[in-house]
């Protein structure tokens, strides 16, 4: 690295080192001085006038990007003689860096890292959003798993073939960095083969590898599981035969007749119908808040289980009825999306089905009284409206967790499954599933600790049967409560009687 000019400021930037350059700008490591924050600063050469607009145009496109994996734009300024943008200087090292120095990562940790690179993509892709190639060194991870990736959002139309080139490019890329002969290094392997192609009639996508590593993720965290990586959830028209994990696996030498006994999903005795627990109170006082502070909060009840399938059904019910009389909107919330014309969770009627049968689902067990899942924020919000509720505060949520308890992240966490007062999972007060079950909507935006000057977001809080190291304490931010996912639900919060 190259020192900057001594004492030389950008604005409120004080440029320590020239870190990168190319043909069209300069990238330094700064301090921004208003804050005493360590940044990287983009600045226009200056003999590149010429491309100022295109460098704005890009520059815009990053700022348009708000999402917690994605390094952040802090200000972008444009004067008459110099134009330069600060951006977030991400922690911890590339995977370049990683394979470099032949530092190859557990599969439990590496199929993280996937899961958490696809569900970025996934908000690029719903965006539309143009972006430069995804490679090893935009990809950072730090020595606690967090991962982030650098800002390649870039100006004009997003090309149709990005994602699946991307794929292809980490399905390669990835082998090296896989550690053999670590539990679930064949699992990751055969994704990467998926990933390239291998054996596939047709491409694989972001939200089918988010899917298998979840899968994996699973598998990984129950060792006792007998499941391995299925395509549930795949659209019919790329639903892959028996046959082609064969192929897939054969090219890894995976032994047939060992994924073959792994394919045998766990059997469970079905639950008996449970009688739902009552409603828990907080007192009023103050109150411990998730990022480390104190709140007074007034007195609440909040449902002791999150809302379950049987629940949730004789909402639709009454939706159902009212639309008769062209009033099915009625719980819908003020500021509902436009065009958002239904509250049916996502893959609902399977999942009703199943319930009412006492079946399986996506290879879980299920039934009635099973927390209902596929809920974005506003279905979770009108099902509060119909009940004369609404949905828990981050804070309210946070504090009836402590109620008698020193450490909630020691609950064990449990599977998503029918509720009952049996479970470990539970709060000495009789709150179930804070810990695993399904991830849950809080009722208000707020900002992420990791980037306190960020916009706020809608948080998601407790922990996922889908996200081994997930408990009590986990929280997830998202710009999009249109999000619907197999692991997330809710539950409500009623005034104190």
């Amino acid at each position: 690295m190259n020192s900057a000019p001594e004492d030389r400021l950008l604005g409120e930037y004080r440029l320590k080192e020239l870190v990168a350059e190319n043909a069209v700008f300069c990238t330094w490591l700064a301090t921004q001085t208003s804050v005493s924050r360590v940044v990287l600063v983009d600045e226009l050469r200056s003999d590149q006038a010429d491309h100022r607009d295109a460098f704005l145009a890009n520059v815009r496109a990053k700022a348009s990007v708000d999402h917690p994996l994605i390094g952040s734009v802090y200000e972008a300024v444009a004067g008459p003689d110099t134009c330069y943008y600060a951006h977030e200087l991400l922690p911890g090292v590339t995977l370049a860096q990683r394979q470099n120095a032949r530092q190859p990562l557990a599969p439990a940790r590496l199929t993280n890292l996937l899961r958490r690179v696809s569900e970025a993509q996934l908000q690029l892709e719903a965006l539309g959003q143009a972006t430069s190639p995804l490679d090893l060194d935009t990809i950072y991870q730090d020595e606690q798993g967090v991962v982030r990736l650098q800002n390649l959002a870039i100006a004009g139309a997003r090309d149709p073939d990005q994602s699946a080139r991307d794929i292809v490019h980490l399905g390669n890329a990835l082998v090296p960095l896989t550690a053999k002969d670590h539990p679930g290094s064949t699992r990751m392997l055969t994704l990467c083969a998926w990933m390239r192609g291998e054996g596939l009639k047709a491409p694989i996508t972001w939200d089918q590898v988010r899917d298998f590593c979840i899968q994996i993720e699973h598998q990984l965290a129950d060792p006792a599981s007998s499941l391995t990586p299925t395509r549930h959830g795949i659209p019919a028209r790329k639903k892959q035969p028996v046959a082609l994990i064969a192929i897939a696996t054969a090219v890894l030498a995976i032994g047939i007749v060992v994924l073959a006994s792994r394919m045998q999903p766990p059997v469970r005795p079905t639950p008996p119908g449970a009688s739902l627990p009552e409603p828990v109170t907080a007192a009023a006082g103050k109150h411990p808040t998730p990022d480390g502070g104190e709140e007074t909060l007034p007195a609440f009840r909040i449902s002791a289980n999150e809302i379950t399938i049987g629940q949730y059904a004789g909402f639709l019910e009454i939706l159902g009825t009212l639309a008769k009389d062209g009033r099915e909107h009625t719980f819908d919330p003020a500021d509902q999306m436009p065009g958002k014309t239904s509250h049916e969770p996502a893959d609902w009627p399977a999942l009703l089905a199943a319930a009412k049968a006492n079946g399986t689902w996506r290879d879980q067990s299920v039934t009635l009284d099973s927390p209902v899942t596929g809920v974005d924020w506003w279905d979770a919000a009108a099902y509060a409206e119909w009940k004369k509720a609404r949905l828990p505060t981050q804070e309210e949520w946070f504090a009836a967790l402590h109620m008698d308890m020193k450490n909630p992240a020691a609950i064990p966490p449990g599977p998503w499954a029918p509720v009952t007062s049996q479970a470990a999972d539970r709060t000495p007060p009789g709150l179930l599933g804070m810990a695993g079950s399904v991830c849950e909507w809080t009722a208000k935006p707020a900002p992420n600790p990791a980037n306190p000057l960020g916009e706020k977001l809608w948080v998601i809080i407790g922990g996922s049967y889908l996200k081994p190291g997930s408990n009590a304490l986990t929280r997830e931010w998202t710009a999009d409560r249109s999000l619907r996912r197999p692991d997330l639900g809710f539950r409500v919060v009623f005034d104190a009687e």
